[in-house]
Protein backbone atom coordinates (compact mmCIF):
# COMPACT_ATOMS: atom_id res chain seq x y z
CA UNK A 1 0.00 0.00 0.00
CA UNK A 2 1.23 3.91 -0.39
CA UNK A 3 1.92 5.97 2.39
CA UNK A 4 1.09 9.81 2.82
CA UNK A 5 2.12 11.29 5.70
CA UNK A 6 3.06 8.07 7.41
CA UNK A 7 -0.44 7.17 7.05
CA UNK A 8 -0.66 3.70 4.78
CA UNK A 9 -3.72 4.58 1.91
CA UNK A 10 -5.62 1.39 0.42
CA UNK A 11 -4.99 0.52 -2.97
CA UNK A 12 -7.32 1.74 -5.27
CA UNK A 13 -10.05 -0.48 -7.23
CA UNK A 14 -10.41 -0.41 -11.05
CA UNK A 15 -13.21 0.39 -12.63
CA UNK A 16 -13.65 -0.84 -16.44
CA UNK A 17 -13.98 1.63 -19.26
CA UNK A 18 -18.25 2.14 -19.00
CA UNK A 19 -20.21 0.13 -21.50
CA UNK A 20 -21.52 2.61 -24.27
CA UNK A 21 -23.15 1.86 -27.70
CA UNK A 22 -21.31 0.18 -30.53
CA UNK A 23 -19.12 -1.80 -27.77
CA UNK A 24 -18.55 -5.40 -28.31
CA UNK A 25 -20.24 -7.37 -25.48
CA UNK A 26 -18.58 -11.53 -25.92
CA UNK A 27 -19.98 -14.38 -24.64
CA UNK A 28 -18.06 -17.44 -23.61
CA UNK A 29 -19.13 -20.57 -21.59
CA UNK A 30 -16.47 -20.75 -19.43
CA UNK A 31 -18.31 -23.18 -16.99
CA UNK A 32 -21.81 -25.03 -18.60
CA UNK A 33 -22.59 -24.41 -22.26
CA UNK A 34 -25.69 -24.50 -23.62
CA UNK A 35 -27.79 -27.64 -25.05
CA UNK A 36 -29.07 -27.32 -28.59
CA UNK A 37 -32.50 -26.85 -27.78
CA UNK A 38 -32.00 -24.14 -26.02
CA UNK A 39 -29.74 -22.78 -28.97
CA UNK A 40 -32.80 -20.51 -30.06
CA UNK A 41 -32.63 -17.99 -26.55
CA UNK A 42 -29.15 -17.23 -26.79
CA UNK A 43 -29.79 -16.16 -30.37
CA UNK A 44 -32.92 -14.48 -29.00
CA UNK A 45 -30.86 -12.97 -26.37
CA UNK A 46 -28.03 -11.99 -29.44
CA UNK A 47 -30.82 -10.05 -31.20
CA UNK A 48 -32.40 -8.33 -27.85
CA UNK A 49 -28.65 -6.87 -27.14
CA UNK A 50 -28.05 -5.90 -30.55
CA UNK A 51 -31.32 -4.13 -30.73
CA UNK A 52 -30.29 -2.12 -27.80
CA UNK A 53 -27.44 -1.16 -29.76
CA UNK A 54 -24.68 -3.49 -28.66
CA UNK A 55 -22.35 -5.27 -30.80
CA UNK A 56 -22.19 -9.42 -29.59
CA UNK A 57 -20.06 -11.70 -30.49
CA UNK A 58 -20.73 -15.96 -29.17
CA UNK A 59 -17.64 -17.54 -28.51
CA UNK A 60 -17.25 -21.32 -29.89
CA UNK A 61 -18.09 -22.97 -26.34
CA UNK A 62 -21.10 -21.26 -25.97
CA UNK A 63 -23.25 -24.11 -28.59
CA UNK A 64 -21.90 -27.12 -26.55
CA UNK A 65 -22.71 -29.01 -23.15
CA UNK A 66 -21.59 -32.38 -22.25
CA UNK A 67 -20.79 -33.81 -18.57
CA UNK A 68 -21.40 -30.48 -17.22
CA UNK A 69 -18.88 -28.44 -19.18
CA UNK A 70 -19.25 -26.70 -22.47
CA UNK A 71 -15.79 -27.89 -23.19
CA UNK A 72 -12.32 -29.14 -22.13
CA UNK A 73 -11.17 -27.21 -19.01
CA UNK A 74 -8.18 -25.88 -21.21
CA UNK A 75 -10.36 -25.07 -24.06
CA UNK A 76 -12.69 -23.16 -21.72
CA UNK A 77 -9.84 -21.10 -20.35
CA UNK A 78 -7.87 -20.05 -23.72
CA UNK A 79 -11.30 -18.92 -25.01
CA UNK A 80 -12.22 -17.20 -22.10
CA UNK A 81 -8.33 -15.52 -21.63
CA UNK A 82 -8.69 -14.62 -25.73
CA UNK A 83 -11.27 -12.47 -24.93
CA UNK A 84 -9.82 -11.30 -21.91
CA UNK A 85 -7.03 -10.08 -23.59
CA UNK A 86 -8.84 -8.94 -26.81
CA UNK A 87 -8.90 -4.68 -26.95
CA UNK A 88 -12.04 -5.12 -28.74
CA UNK A 89 -14.03 -6.46 -26.40
CA UNK A 90 -15.78 -4.11 -23.67
CA UNK A 91 -17.63 -6.54 -21.57
CA UNK A 92 -17.83 -10.20 -20.95
CA UNK A 93 -21.41 -12.16 -20.44
CA UNK A 94 -21.29 -16.09 -20.00
CA UNK A 95 -24.83 -17.56 -21.11
CA UNK A 96 -25.43 -18.85 -17.27
CA UNK A 97 -23.21 -20.47 -14.91
CA UNK A 98 -22.53 -24.30 -14.20
CA UNK A 99 -20.51 -26.64 -12.03
CA UNK A 100 -16.56 -26.78 -12.67
CA UNK A 101 -15.50 -22.75 -13.00
CA UNK A 102 -12.88 -23.21 -10.78
CA UNK A 103 -10.55 -26.02 -13.15
CA UNK A 104 -9.98 -22.93 -15.67
CA UNK A 105 -8.48 -20.92 -13.13
CA UNK A 106 -4.84 -22.49 -13.01
CA UNK A 107 -4.65 -22.20 -16.33
CA UNK A 108 -5.23 -18.48 -17.21
CA UNK A 109 -2.38 -16.27 -17.25
CA UNK A 110 -3.09 -14.01 -14.29
CA UNK A 111 -0.67 -11.35 -14.70
CA UNK A 112 -1.48 -10.70 -18.49
CA UNK A 113 -4.77 -10.45 -17.26
CA UNK A 114 -3.67 -7.95 -14.54
CA UNK A 115 -1.96 -5.95 -17.03
CA UNK A 116 -4.37 -6.05 -19.83
CA UNK A 117 -7.37 -3.52 -20.47
CA UNK A 118 -10.41 -4.19 -17.72
CA UNK A 119 -13.52 -5.26 -19.23
CA UNK A 120 -16.95 -5.58 -17.30
CA UNK A 121 -17.72 -9.05 -16.56
CA UNK A 122 -21.45 -9.97 -15.38
CA UNK A 123 -22.93 -13.41 -14.59
CA UNK A 124 -23.50 -15.23 -11.21
CA UNK A 125 -24.20 -18.65 -10.35
CA UNK A 126 -20.77 -20.50 -11.29
CA UNK A 127 -19.87 -17.11 -13.18
CA UNK A 128 -19.39 -15.62 -9.51
CA UNK A 129 -16.66 -18.54 -9.05
CA UNK A 130 -14.78 -16.38 -11.73
CA UNK A 131 -15.65 -13.12 -10.81
CA UNK A 132 -14.53 -13.41 -7.06
CA UNK A 133 -11.50 -14.35 -8.52
CA UNK A 134 -11.28 -11.71 -10.69
CA UNK A 135 -11.74 -8.83 -8.57
CA UNK A 136 -9.68 -10.47 -5.61
CA UNK A 137 -6.25 -11.13 -8.02
CA UNK A 138 -6.80 -8.29 -10.09
CA UNK A 139 -8.22 -5.51 -7.65
CA UNK A 140 -10.89 -4.83 -11.25
CA UNK A 141 -14.41 -4.67 -10.45
CA UNK A 142 -16.85 -7.03 -11.80
CA UNK A 143 -20.43 -7.49 -11.68
CA UNK A 144 -22.63 -10.41 -10.34
CA UNK A 145 -25.99 -10.25 -11.78
CA UNK A 146 -28.18 -11.83 -14.75
CA UNK A 147 -26.97 -14.06 -17.04
CA UNK A 148 -26.61 -14.01 -21.53
CA UNK A 149 -29.80 -16.35 -21.27
CA UNK A 150 -31.60 -14.11 -19.10
CA UNK A 151 -31.60 -11.38 -21.77
CA UNK A 152 -33.65 -13.17 -23.94
CA UNK A 153 -36.61 -12.53 -22.67
CA UNK A 154 -38.83 -9.95 -24.48
CA UNK A 155 -39.54 -7.27 -22.02
CA UNK A 156 -36.95 -7.76 -18.49
CA UNK A 157 -37.86 -7.14 -15.41
CA UNK A 158 -37.41 -3.97 -13.48
CA UNK A 159 -33.80 -5.33 -11.66
CA UNK A 160 -32.56 -7.85 -14.62
CA UNK A 161 -33.34 -4.03 -16.47
CA UNK A 162 -30.49 -2.61 -14.37
CA UNK A 163 -27.38 -4.31 -15.99
CA UNK A 164 -26.90 -1.44 -19.08
CA UNK A 165 -27.45 0.89 -16.38
CA UNK A 166 -24.66 -0.52 -14.26
CA UNK A 167 -21.80 -1.30 -16.04
CA UNK A 168 -22.51 2.11 -18.26
CA UNK A 169 -21.71 3.94 -15.41
CA UNK A 170 -18.03 5.72 -15.47
CA UNK A 171 -15.90 5.68 -12.62
CA UNK A 172 -16.56 7.66 -9.69
CA UNK A 173 -20.40 7.71 -10.46
CA UNK A 174 -23.33 6.15 -8.29
CA UNK A 175 -26.06 3.73 -9.25
CA UNK A 176 -28.84 3.13 -6.81
CA UNK A 177 -31.15 -0.11 -6.79
CA UNK A 178 -34.50 -0.92 -4.87
CA UNK A 179 -35.95 -4.35 -3.75
CA UNK A 180 -38.53 -5.49 -6.12
CA UNK A 181 -41.91 -5.73 -5.02
CA UNK A 182 -42.66 -9.37 -6.62
CA UNK A 183 -40.14 -12.40 -6.91
CA UNK A 184 -40.24 -15.70 -8.83
CA UNK A 185 -41.98 -18.63 -7.29
CA UNK A 186 -41.02 -20.96 -10.50
CA UNK A 187 -39.30 -21.01 -13.79
CA UNK A 188 -41.14 -20.65 -17.13
CA UNK A 189 -41.55 -22.99 -19.76
CA UNK A 190 -40.90 -20.35 -22.21
CA UNK A 191 -37.56 -18.30 -21.01
CA UNK A 192 -38.69 -15.47 -24.04
CA UNK A 193 -41.71 -14.90 -21.35
CA UNK A 194 -39.21 -13.23 -18.59
CA UNK A 195 -39.41 -13.86 -15.03
CA UNK A 196 -42.87 -15.57 -13.22
CA UNK A 197 -43.19 -12.93 -10.54
CA UNK A 198 -46.05 -13.67 -8.07
CA UNK A 199 -44.50 -13.41 -4.46
CA UNK A 200 -44.12 -10.84 -2.47
CA UNK A 201 -40.64 -10.01 -1.88
CA UNK A 202 -39.64 -9.44 1.86
CA UNK A 203 -36.24 -8.17 2.75
CA UNK A 204 -36.05 -10.04 6.67
CA UNK A 205 -33.20 -8.83 9.32
CA UNK A 206 -32.11 -11.91 11.49
CA UNK A 207 -32.55 -9.44 14.81
CA UNK A 208 -36.25 -8.11 13.70
CA UNK A 209 -34.82 -4.59 13.45
CA UNK A 210 -36.59 -2.19 11.31
CA UNK A 211 -34.20 0.10 9.95
CA UNK A 212 -30.60 -1.29 9.56
CA UNK A 213 -28.15 1.06 7.42
CA UNK A 214 -24.48 0.02 7.00
CA UNK A 215 -22.08 0.23 4.15
CA UNK A 216 -18.49 -1.10 2.73
CA UNK A 217 -16.59 -2.37 -0.34
CA UNK A 218 -18.92 -5.23 -1.89
CA UNK A 219 -17.19 -8.91 -1.90
CA UNK A 220 -19.48 -12.16 -2.43
CA UNK A 221 -20.91 -14.25 -4.71
CA UNK A 222 -22.61 -17.47 -5.02
CA UNK A 223 -21.69 -19.82 -1.76
CA UNK A 224 -22.02 -23.17 -3.01
CA UNK A 225 -19.35 -22.01 -5.80
CA UNK A 226 -16.64 -19.65 -4.22
CA UNK A 227 -16.72 -21.63 -0.88
CA UNK A 228 -14.83 -24.00 -2.39
CA UNK A 229 -11.59 -21.39 -3.29
CA UNK A 230 -10.91 -21.71 0.32
CA UNK A 231 -7.47 -22.50 0.60
CA UNK A 232 -6.38 -21.94 -2.84
CA UNK A 233 -4.26 -18.60 -4.01
CA UNK A 234 -7.51 -17.95 -6.01
CA UNK A 235 -9.25 -16.48 -2.72
CA UNK A 236 -6.77 -14.18 -1.32
CA UNK A 237 -9.29 -12.30 0.43
CA UNK A 238 -7.31 -11.13 3.71
CA UNK A 239 -4.67 -9.41 1.68
CA UNK A 240 -7.60 -8.17 -0.62
CA UNK A 241 -8.99 -6.75 2.44
CA UNK A 242 -6.09 -5.13 3.50
CA UNK A 243 -4.88 -3.83 0.32
CA UNK A 244 -8.74 -2.38 -0.42
CA UNK A 245 -11.07 -2.40 2.40
CA UNK A 246 -9.73 -1.11 5.27
CA UNK A 247 -10.86 2.42 5.46
CA UNK A 248 -14.18 0.98 3.93
CA UNK A 249 -14.63 -1.79 5.35
CA UNK A 250 -16.49 -5.01 3.42
CA UNK A 251 -20.07 -5.45 2.55
CA UNK A 252 -20.57 -9.12 2.24
CA UNK A 253 -23.09 -10.59 -0.39
CA UNK A 254 -23.67 -14.00 -0.77
CA UNK A 255 -26.72 -16.48 -2.23
CA UNK A 256 -26.78 -20.20 -2.19
CA UNK A 257 -27.79 -22.91 -4.77
CA UNK A 258 -29.30 -26.18 -3.54
CA UNK A 259 -27.66 -25.95 0.26
CA UNK A 260 -30.20 -27.07 2.87
CA UNK A 261 -29.06 -25.01 6.43
CA UNK A 262 -26.41 -27.35 7.54
CA UNK A 263 -24.58 -27.06 4.02
CA UNK A 264 -25.21 -23.14 4.44
CA UNK A 265 -23.40 -23.12 7.83
CA UNK A 266 -20.76 -25.37 7.01
CA UNK A 267 -19.67 -22.94 4.64
CA UNK A 268 -20.06 -19.89 6.69
CA UNK A 269 -18.07 -22.00 8.79
CA UNK A 270 -15.21 -22.20 6.84
CA UNK A 271 -15.29 -18.75 5.58
CA UNK A 272 -15.59 -17.20 9.60
CA UNK A 273 -12.91 -19.40 10.59
CA UNK A 274 -10.27 -18.30 7.72
CA UNK A 275 -10.93 -14.72 8.71
CA UNK A 276 -13.02 -14.00 5.75
CA UNK A 277 -15.22 -12.37 8.05
CA UNK A 278 -13.06 -9.49 9.52
CA UNK A 279 -13.84 -5.80 8.88
CA UNK A 280 -17.20 -6.73 7.89
CA UNK A 281 -19.54 -4.04 8.29
CA UNK A 282 -22.87 -5.68 6.90
CA UNK A 283 -24.03 -9.25 5.07
CA UNK A 284 -27.26 -9.28 2.94
CA UNK A 285 -27.86 -12.98 1.70
CA UNK A 286 -29.84 -13.94 -1.13
CA UNK A 287 -33.18 -15.98 -1.11
CA UNK A 288 -31.90 -19.58 -1.01
CA UNK A 289 -33.04 -21.76 -4.07
CA UNK A 290 -33.05 -25.41 -3.81
CA UNK A 291 -33.35 -25.13 -0.04
CA UNK A 292 -34.53 -26.91 2.69
CA UNK A 293 -33.95 -26.78 6.53
CA UNK A 294 -31.60 -29.79 8.24
CA UNK A 295 -34.65 -31.09 10.67
CA UNK A 296 -35.39 -28.37 12.97
CA UNK A 297 -32.40 -26.60 11.97
CA UNK A 298 -32.93 -23.16 9.27
CA UNK A 299 -31.47 -21.27 7.82
CA UNK A 300 -31.75 -18.39 10.31
CA UNK A 301 -30.37 -20.32 13.22
CA UNK A 302 -26.99 -20.86 10.72
CA UNK A 303 -26.89 -16.95 10.50
CA UNK A 304 -27.04 -16.10 14.42
CA UNK A 305 -24.55 -19.02 15.11
CA UNK A 306 -22.06 -17.32 12.88
CA UNK A 307 -23.03 -14.29 12.93
CA UNK A 308 -24.08 -13.39 16.38
CA UNK A 309 -20.73 -12.90 18.09
CA UNK A 310 -19.16 -10.97 15.80
CA UNK A 311 -21.67 -7.95 15.93
CA UNK A 312 -22.75 -7.70 12.30
CA UNK A 313 -26.08 -6.53 10.98
CA UNK A 314 -27.34 -9.04 8.16
CA UNK A 315 -30.67 -9.09 6.25
CA UNK A 316 -31.59 -12.24 4.26
CA UNK A 317 -34.26 -13.18 1.50
CA UNK A 318 -32.38 -10.09 -0.39
CA UNK A 319 -32.65 -9.90 -4.47
CA UNK A 320 -29.46 -11.85 -5.01
CA UNK A 321 -28.98 -14.73 -6.74
CA UNK A 322 -31.20 -17.99 -8.42
CA UNK A 323 -34.52 -16.93 -7.23
CA UNK A 324 -35.08 -13.40 -9.63
CA UNK A 325 -35.50 -11.07 -9.90
CA UNK A 326 -31.74 -9.87 -8.34
CA UNK A 327 -29.68 -6.72 -8.08
CA UNK A 328 -26.30 -6.06 -10.27
CA UNK A 329 -23.95 -5.95 -7.25
CA UNK A 330 -20.53 -5.20 -8.09
CA UNK A 331 -17.47 -6.79 -6.21
CA UNK A 332 -15.31 -3.89 -5.50
CA UNK A 333 -17.38 -1.40 -5.51
CA UNK A 334 -19.16 0.83 -2.49
CA UNK A 335 -21.97 0.03 -1.48
CA UNK A 336 -24.70 1.72 1.26
CA UNK A 337 -26.70 -1.00 1.95
CA UNK A 338 -30.53 0.12 3.76
CA UNK A 339 -33.23 -1.64 5.00
CA UNK A 340 -36.63 -0.39 6.51
CA UNK A 341 -39.52 -2.84 7.53
CA UNK A 342 -38.93 -4.92 4.37
CA UNK A 343 -37.50 -2.96 2.02
CA UNK A 344 -34.16 -2.74 0.66
CA UNK A 345 -32.07 -0.17 -0.77
CA UNK A 346 -28.39 -0.39 -2.30
CA UNK A 347 -26.34 2.32 -3.78
CA UNK A 348 -23.40 1.39 -5.70
CA UNK A 349 -20.55 4.42 -5.86
CA UNK A 350 -17.74 3.36 -8.14
CA UNK A 351 -14.44 5.14 -6.41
Amino acid sequence: MAKLGGMKMNKQIIFPKNLEKGDIIAVCAPSSGVEEQLHKYIRDAKRNVELAGYQVVIGDTVWKNEKCVSASKEIRAAELQQFLLDDRVNAIIPPWGGEFLMEILPLLDWEKIRTSTPKWILGYSDISTFIFAYTLLTGIASAHGNNFFDLSAYNLDSLTERWVDVISTRSGGTVSQTSSQLHQSFWRDDPNQGFQLDTQTVWKSIDSTDSIQFSGRLLGGCLDTISVLLGTPYAPVSQFVEDYCKDSGVVWYLESCEMNAADIYRRLWQMKMNGWFEHTNGIVIGRPAGYSDSKDFTIVDALHQIFDDMDIPVIYDADIGHIPPQMILVNGAKAKVSYVKGNGNVDLIFN
